[in-house]
């Protein structure tokens, strides 16, 4: 019996070993050669917001790509928002069903990644001479790696390895109604300072003894409206230089600096200077309505800003004429400016053929080309994320011919991309790690939060900021992710099932064995008797 307790024992560990060991991310072997005598199927989850011209682009860059590639082919599939293809893959991992080609964020990937090997690592695909960046049986005219600017490229690591590549790049911009600011008797700043947009935003909330309000004259202004209010809190920290998170999952956003900024913030939400997309709805509604005096979007979202805007969401007859300025964010430091890089960006996901991936990475790496980037790049705010593209004489015509029409060219969204490209140098991005997603959440939601207690007259002071982290960190189950400041290491997620199963195995052998011990003595005193 001792024998056998000790060989499931043996075993258990065995097993529990190598289950810890398939955590561990496997290099992915490039073939030595595409075989081309097969056929490809594969799948390509893309996010579009009705965009037909995108829509458009997408379908003619697959076309294009399998005119290259006949051996290949693209089942492209579209998703209004990021967050249903997030959805859909994590639910897919669990039947091996995950998409070929996923455009996504890396916040998303680190989540990916809890299974064993469902992402691909990219470096040794980076630099494989045939197939890698600008290899060379490569059937199209890729970039090489160091053509893709270097900050977008860094935003695709997870760790030490890239997950990703880069697909669009944009930040946020604040889409400013210059016509009103200078009606209060304001100059519009070169860079726009917080206590300038609170100062002014208070202005606006005059109102006439009727409730009209007298910058505009309307029964409705909402003068400082944020869309991403977690982007608002995370830049107003990396701004003040104060603590979000760990590079490793340390979560530090629960600090004075967070308590001082929400309190701020709920002084202006009482003076009716400041809401939200969540709370009030699109920032771009109310500034081409002439209601808002400052929006802040993303410059991807630069095609429904102004009074000429291509898209719009309200009626003709609601729009009001005005001059629109285009900004960065508001900053605590002018000398030293912090805006947010965002943007989708690409990965491969593993398949049990290693061909199917080399297929998958060839297409991935085809949506880095010149044609796909300057094309999705001219529909919106969005910059191509490669100096090969962005130095093009092609883009470079693009930027030049600003306001010749209220379409391609339209003004306010070329200025949006033209902000970026002058302030790459100024953008950073957040950590990434399993659980990044949660705490990005979490960001905004206590901004959220606190502007609706404003609005519902309830007071915000310590005891109220107090119950805030308490129930921002329980919803959102920080602390089953965070480590200590100084550096412990980040939660991996879950344990998988099977690791679960082994563990409980493993409990049971050695209370079998505790069984037995107990049992043998018994016996052996018993027989002396």
């Amino acid at each position: 019996m001792k024998k056998s307790l000790l060989a499931l024992l043996l075993l258990a560990a065995l097993l529990l070993t190598g289950c810890h060991g398939s955590r561990e991310r496997n290099a992915f072997a490039v073939p030595e050669s595409f075989d081309t005598s097969r056929h490809y199927d594969i799948t390509f989850w893309a996010k579009n917001d009705t965009n037909k011209v995108q829509t458009a682009i997408y379908q003619k860059a697959i076309a294009d790509f399998q005119a290259l590639y006949p051996n290949i082919t693209v089942n492209m599939r579209l998703y209004t928002d990021y967050g249903r293809i997030y959805n859909d893959v994590i639910t897919n991992i669990a039947t091996n069903t995950t998409p070929n080609v996923c455009i996504t964020y890396p916040d998303h990937i680190a989540t990916y990644m809890t299974g064993a090997d469902v992402v691909v690592p990219l470096d040794d695909l980076f630099a494989d001479s045939k197939y890698g960046l600008g290899g060379s049986e490569l059937r199209f005219d890729a970039p090489a790696v160091d053509e893709i600017i270097s900050q977008f490229l860094s935003e695709c690591s997870i760790g030490e390895t890239h997950y990703a590549i880069p697909y669009m790049r944009s930040t946020e911009a604040c889409f400013v109604n210059k016509t009103l600011v200078e009606k209060l008797g304001y100059t519009l700043p070169e860079v726009l300072t917080w206590d300038f947009v609170w100062e002014v935003s208070d202005a606006a909330t005059a109102q006439d003894a009727a409730g009209n309000y007298l910058l505009n004259g309307q029964k409705v202004m909402i003068p400082f409206l944020y869309k991403s209010t977690d982007n608002m809190m995370i830049q107003m920290l990396r701004q003040k230089d104060a603590g979000y998170s760990t590079e490793n999952g340390g979560i530090l956003i629960f600090n004075d600096t967070t308590r001082e900024l929400l309190s701020g913030i709920a002084g202006h939400v009482k003076k009716g200077a400041f809401s939200t997309f969540k709370i009030s709805s699109y920032p771009a509604n109310f500034l081409n309505a002439g209601q808002c005096v400052f929006a802040v979007d993303s410059t991807a979202g630069a095609t429904w800003m102004g009074s000429d805007a291509p898209l719009l969401d309200i009626s003709a007859d609601k729009v009001v004429q005005f001059e629109t300025a285009v900004l960065p964010i508001p900053q605590f430091d002018p000398e030293h400016p912090a805006m947010i890089s965002q943007g989708p960006s690409v990965c491969v996901f593993n398949k049990s053929d290693p061909q199917e991936v080399l297929a998958s990475w060839l297409f991935a790496q085809y949506l880095l080309t010149n044609d796909v980037q300057i094309a999705y790049a001219e529909t919106e705010g969005y910059v191509p994320v490669t100096a090969k593209a962005q130095n093009s004489e092609e883009y470079q015509d693009y930027l030049s011919r600003a306001g010749e029409d209220n379409d391609t060219h339209y003004d306010v969204k070329i200025a949006a991309s033209s902000l970026l490209l002058s302030n790459t140098e100024n953008t950073f991005t957040t950590p990434v790690f399993n659980g990044s997603t949660s705490l990005r959440d979490a960001a905004g939601q206590m901004i959220e939060d606190v502007t609706k207690s404003v609005r519902r007259k309830q007071t915000v002071n310590d005891a109220y900021l107090d119950k805030l982290f308490h129930d921002v960190n329980s919803l959102y189950r920080l602390d089953q992710i965070s480590v200590s400041a100084s550096g412990g290491r980040a939660d991996l997620g879950p344990l998988p099932s099977t690791s679960v199963a082994l563990l409980t195995t493993l409990a049971a052998v050695w209370t079998l064995i505790l069984v037995y011990v107990v049992f043998d003595r018994l016996w052996k005193k018993r027989s002396r008797k």
